[in-house]
């Protein structure tokens, strides 16, 4: 018994100790804290029918420069074809009719890499196509071999790679009426593969490539069934994508499509038109779409217009063609329940283009033992496409002067969020904070994120204005240590340095 009681007495002791120790660390860690309770107050949101200027989407206008050996001014060349472009997108088009007969001359190359450093300092991305033809005689426009054709684009390749940062994508392979790869001799499938290829070496993998039609897409990539496993089973697919400059032009969209099914023709023709929308819709989830809308008809009359961009991921148009189908969405009045009631269809489609993304809502949640605040925001996507490149995502934590403003990275990929046909879908990403070091006081939570190559912030469709640090999520007030029976303002700070000492 006596040893029973010795046992049981050295047991509560070892009990009575952890429990002092633990008591000991928890007294200490609470007089080592910078403050007492964290609250907060969230912003409301509301989606706004604003115009934004956003990098890599809307209108665009198409400027043409032929390449010569002879001394061109590109400063005064691009100020007197751009001066009065307010969009964030251009079309470069670049004309090596000159060098049909052999290689491009140190001198052509020269002027082409000066073209794009002046291009550069306009602060626009780039959809660029190299050609040699604008008039439809490519018989006599262009090179004659298929060497000569792959020979330029190595050529080009230290300009594809010097310039990655404005290029947003290239329009086709340089032949075809207009580099529309169509009514050229260089046509053929294995062609069009060889020449795809050597774009592919030449350009960086941040670059998007595109074809003029779903059917060459199938045709080079080997895929008739598309998403993001299959895409990223290629090098190529991941980053290859469409330009229509015939959309809703017709049921065929003027040659885009077939009449026949897949079924009938097999994978690797061109299929009827809802088959082709239909495959659209699933690649371009992943890859950018675009081009010109022509010939007045009813398939682009404005109901039905939006309805197939949507289904097609348009991200850019040509803002200078067709006018006849631009100017009938501009006589159309929006008739829906939102924001855009009321506006002109032209603007509506305008807003649309590529991805328009907004805060649906925020949140703030404070865990008081390990000192931290949860930032949660959730954004939807109402355009027509996704965002293609990945952002840059950061929760900013401001005191109210602005004189301590600190940056916290969030690693979430908003490209999810596709558009289209799937606006109603939502993504919620959030932001741990550890609140250690924060003084007392009231501090601003913002929401930035940032396109990378441009370096621009994203405008989001919110009634709220942007801040150069980012959109408003709310505020956070964080209190002062108090002695609970004083009430009294503490600083455990000194205590527990006078204590440990």
């Amino acid at each position: 018994m006596k040893k029973c009681r010795i046992i049981l007495h050295m047991t509560i002791i070892v009990c009575i100790s952890t429990l002092l120790i633990v008591s000991a660390r928890i007294f200490l860690y609470g007089l080592s804290r910078d403050h007492g309770s964290v609250s907060g107050q969230i912003q409301s949101f509301t989606q706004s029918s604003r115009e934004l200027d956003n990098p890599n989407r809307g209108f665009y206008n198409i400027y043409g420069f032929v390449i010569t050996d002879e001394h061109q001014n590109y400063e005064e060349l691009v100020a007197q074809k751009m001066c009065y472009d307010t969009n964030e997108l251009a079309q470069i088009q670049v004309n090596l009719r000159n060098y049909l007969l052999g290689d491009i001359t140190q001198s052509g190359l020269d002027g082409i890499n000066q073209l794009f450093d002046v291009l550069r300092k306009w602060e626009k991305q780039y959809i660029v196509r190299f050609l040699y033809d604008w008039g439809g005689e490519f018989e006599q426009k262009e090179p004659e071999s298929l060497d000569i054709v792959l020979h330029h684009m190595k050529q080009l390749e230290p300009i594809f790679q010097e310039y990655q940062d404005i290029i947003f994508l290239h329009q086709g392979i340089f032949v075809g009426a207009c580099g529309e790869m169509h009514d050229s001799r260089h046509l053929s499938d294995e062609n069009i593969k060889q020449m795809m290829l050597q774009m592919a070496n030449i350009t960086s993998e941040k670059t998007y490539l595109s074809v003029r039609t779903p059917q060459q897409w199938r045709t080079l990539t080997g895929l008739s069934e598309v998403g993001k496993e299959n895409l990223l089973k290629s090098d190529l697919a991941y980053r290859l994508g469409l330009f229509n400059d015939g959309i809703m032009g017709n049921s065929l969209d003027t040659g885009t499509y077939g009449d026949s099914s897949k079924e009938e023709v097999g994978n690797y023709a061109k299929w009827k038109r809802d088959e082709e929308l239909a495959f659209q819709e699933e690649l371009c989830k992943h890859v950018p779409n675009g081009g010109e809308v022509i010939i007045e008809n009813p398939f682009n009359d404005f109901e039905n217009a939006i309805k197939d961009m949507a289904t097609m991921h348009i991200t850019y148009l040509n803002q200078q063609y067709d006018p006849n189908v631009l100017n009938k969405w501009a006589a159309t009045i929006v008739t829906e329940d939102s924001c855009f009631n009321g506006m002109d269809g032209l603007s509506y489609v305008e807003r649309h283009l590529g991805y328009r993304l907004l805060i649906k809502k925020a949140d703030f949640s404070y865990d008081y033992w390990p000192d931290t605040l949860t930032v949660s925001v959730t954004l939807q996507n109402v355009g027509f496409a996704p965002m293609y490149r990945q952002l840059e995502l950061y929760c900013i934590v401001a005191n109210s002067e602005n004189t301590d403003i600190r940056s916290f990275e969030i690693v979430e990929d908003v490209r999810v969020l596709t558009g289209g046909n799937e606006t109603e879908k939502l993504l919620t990403i959030s932001k741990d904070i550890s609140l250690t070091g924060f003084e007392a006081g009231e501090y601003n939570i913002y929401f930035y994120m940032k396109d990378t190559p441009s370096g621009k912030q994203i405008l989001l469709a919110n009634e709220q204005d942007e801040d150069v640090l980012g959109y408003k999520l709310g505020q956070i007030s964080i209190e002062p240590l108090k002695n609970p029976i004083t009430g009294k303002e503490l600083d455990f700070k000194s205590i527990v340095d006078k204590w440990l000492h």
